[in-house]
């Protein structure tokens, strides 16, 4: 990678999508966190000339499915012969728009992997570039494995919430409801088996069981009783 301005780096080893031979990789431009391609490089990205680029950004743009002053952008950038010129780039909504509308071997390509992804999302909840969390490169100045952390530690957080209500739910229906008696403690010993089970397909005692380790500290215990805010003991771990 190396820099063009302050604000313009040059990443020339960028995956984009895959095809049917593997990965598509190519030059980009990054600026203010996404990628920047030229009309040249969106053309060869697609395999269509520069023409029928040119035609779909303008239909793009005059259907106002995006705005230009958001998309486009005249940046001052260092050519292979060294000077600095001027040129205009399209980001990657307009890519990713173009890429839906132009005919061509490469685009078709680029659909069957861009809707694919989109499937897994639309069924699982979630769609992850497994090889870019394992090897974080920065490229956008930002490690994003660590925002993904925090939002599965937010989402399983939600479990406990869903816990709460059923404690809730039995206290409001119990009319002798007492939080020391013998039969609450069996009835939330049981649901809490229950819901162990449903997500882990373990007992709470198999599991402890299961993560128990004599070679470790404290035999592998990650969370302490009492701890403010349930913080995990365990960098990373939730």
């Amino acid at each position: 990678m190396c820099r063009n301005n302050d604000n313009t780096s040059i990443f020339s080893d960028f995956f984009l999508y895959k095809d049917g031979r593997g990965e598509v990789k190519i030059e980009i431009y990054i600026f203010n966190e996404t990628v920047w391609l030229t009309q040249d490089k969106i053309s060869q990205l697609f395999g269509v000339q520069r023409s029928a680029i040119t035609k779909h950004l303008k239909n793009i743009l005059e259907s106002r499915e995006l705005l230009e002053d958001s998309v486009s952008s005249i940046l001052e950038l260092t050519a292979g012969d060294g000077n600095k010129y001027q040129m205009k780039l399209y980001n990657l909504d307009a890519i990713l728009s173009v890429g839906y509308r132009v005919n061509s071997i490469q685009a078709t390509h680029f659909r069957i992997w861009a809707n694919k992804v989109l499937k897994e999302y639309l069924i699982k909840g979630f769609a992850m570039n497994d090889e870019r969390l394992k090897n974080p490169h920065k490229i956008f100045g930002e490690d994003y494995f660590e925002e993904q952390l925090a939002r599965i530690c937010d989402i399983r957080s939600s479990e406990r919430c869903f816990y709460q209500k059923i404690t809730d739910i039995y206290s409001q229906c119990s009319a002798d409801y007492g939080v020391g008696s013998n039969m609450t403690k069996i009835f939330f010993a049981t649901v809490q088996n229950k819901l162990h089970w449903a997500i882990f397909g373990q007992t709470a005692a198999e599991i402890i069981v299961s993560h128990a380790n004599a070679e470790k500290p404290n035999m592998g215990l990650n969370i302490w009783k009492n701890v403010p805010n349930r913080i995990i003991r365990k960098p990373g771990y939730c």
